[in-house]
């Protein structure tokens, strides 16, 4: 029989790993406003290898509690929920690096316009993540409904961002390469928000034994 303590154990490496995620978003943004290419290189050469090394043991653990105690029901259903946040937290990581990359190439040319909606955006996204791993970790179904709350804020902040950059491509030709990077910033942050929101639908399927993808409002 799967003892209680071993989940809890394996919940708190995911949290190690959440919490990396979260900084290597956090610091994706303030060496973009910063124009810090240490912060930047950090989250690439550094923090992303390590986030690499947790998916791994993450997915080594789980496979292992598999093997050993051939878990059934609602543990079985923790486990493979701990394989599956752990593989979206390394495809968070994947688009933090990308937001470095897009920052590495900005912050040596004159900024397109001032930096505010981004990195709101930014806060909002990091603060989903840091509610969906608290959601699961606590078996919180209500604290998805806010996630998903969120996420409409940060879709609509998306499409402000990027009606204001085609405004500014479009008065002035010189600002579209710089202004294609901000765009792929954006659409980063929103990809990682999408990422949190369906680790939350899957998360009130194991509280609630409940299907309710794309359809928050029935929890």
């Amino acid at each position: 029989m799967l003892e209680e303590t071993k989940l809890i154990d394996a919940k708190k490496e995911l949290v190690e790993y959440a919490t990396l995620v979260e900084g290597m978003i956090e610091h994706s943004i303030k060496g973009l406003k910063e124009k810090d290419v240490q912060v930047l290189t950090k989250v690439i050469e550094k923090d992303e290898p390590r986030a690499n090394e947790l998916e791994i043991d993450m997915n080594e653990r789980c496979i292992s509690l598999i093997a050993r105690h051939q878990p059934a029901g609602k543990a079985l259903r923790t486990i493979l929920m701990l394989l599956n946040i752990s593989n979206t937290l390394e495809r968070m990581g994947d688009h933090a690096v990308t937001i470095c990359e897009s920052a590495l190439f900005l912050i040596e040319k004159p900024p397109v316009k001032p930096l505010i909606d981004i990195p709101r955006m930014a806060q909002i996204v990091i603060e989903m993540l840091k509610n969906t791993i608290s959601a699961f970790v606590n078996e919180d179904a209500e604290l998805t409904q806010r996630v998903c709350q969120m996420d409409n804020t940060v879709d609509a902040l998306r499409d402000q961002i990027l009606r204001e950059l085609i405004t500014f491509m479009a008065s002035d030709p010189t600002t579209i390469e710089r202004s294609l990077q901000l765009m792929k910033i954006s659409s980063n942050l929103e990809r990682i928000a999408d990422l949190s929101t369906n680790i939350c639908e899957d998360i009130v399927y194991i509280v609630k034994g409940k299907i309710i993808k794309h359809h928050f409002e029935e929890i």
